[in-house]
């Protein structure tokens, strides 16, 4: 188990719930702009403090619990507490995936599974909205991997769809994003989803092929946009 007290400037604190090599973008991104990336894994019992202000922001990565089983997992419920005092705080907050439901159930937003059973697994396009349209200017292609989704909250500007999923992001505030879909997943990181995929039958699931199509025209603008926006919402340490 780790404490961990954030007294270094400028740290960025990237919440996971899941082990895996630090390849994604979102790392990527704060050692390039100069930031102390601080990975905590509450699911394994390290714990969160409250935010002060050298904290940069905070990323809530997607994982495989069920965001409304705080029962179950109760890392969930600090995990809570965390997003709301960084709210509170004025801190910038990133939710991917399951992160994302998590802000969402947090706010008061219904989440879980389709009734139809429906997954996104590849890549596939999104679109911004009528009120989206800052935030992500055209249609991209991003990663997704998931088969729950999440209302937008009360209060929050709905910014993203996709053909399957109509929720795919929102804005709380001026620096509270939830993003369904993953432009933090790398080649090699969606690389090792494909490893133990859903099944192949289920609605919504690409064959590899395409995957790998789609990844090879796609990638590369996905992480342009992805390290913009990620610019815009933490700045850079130096």
């Amino acid at each position: 188990m780790t404490q961990r007290r954030f007294r270094m400037a400028k740290e960025l604190v990237l919440v996971r719930h899941s082990y895996g090599p630090a390849d994604d973008r979102v790392f990527s991104f704060a050692r390039q702009q100069g930031f102390a990336p601080v990975e905590l894994y509450p699911f394994r019992g390290d714990t969160l403090d409250r935010p002060v202000e050298q904290i940069a922001g905070t990323v809530i990565y997607g994982g495989m619990y069920n965001v409304f089983e705080e029962d179950n997992h109760p890392f969930l419920r600090d995990e809570a507490r965390w997003i709301e005092a960084c709210m509170t705080a004025g801190v910038p907050v990133l939710g991917l995936c399951q992160g994302a439901q998590q802000i969402a159930r947090l706010l008061g937003a219904h989440v879980g599974p389709r009734s139809d059973g429906q997954h996104e697994f590849g890549y596939f396009e999104v679109r911004p909205t009528a009120t989206g349209r800052e935030f992500l200017p055209e249609a991209r292609h991003f990663v997704q991997a998931h088969f729950h989704t999440f209302d937008i909250p009360d209060g929050a500007a709905h910014l993203a769809e996709s053909d399957a999923f109509e929720n795919q992001a929102f804005r709380y505030g001026e620096n509270v994003f939830g993003l369904q879909f993953h432009p933090e997943c790398t080649i090699e990181g969606f690389r090792r989803w494909q490893d133990n995929p859903p099944d192949s039958d289920l609605p919504g699931v690409q064959a590899p092929r395409q995957q790998r199509r789609l990844m090879a025209e796609h990638d590369e603008a996905q992480a342009v946009w992805f390290y913009d926006f990620l610019k815009t919402l933490f700045g850079a340490a130096r």
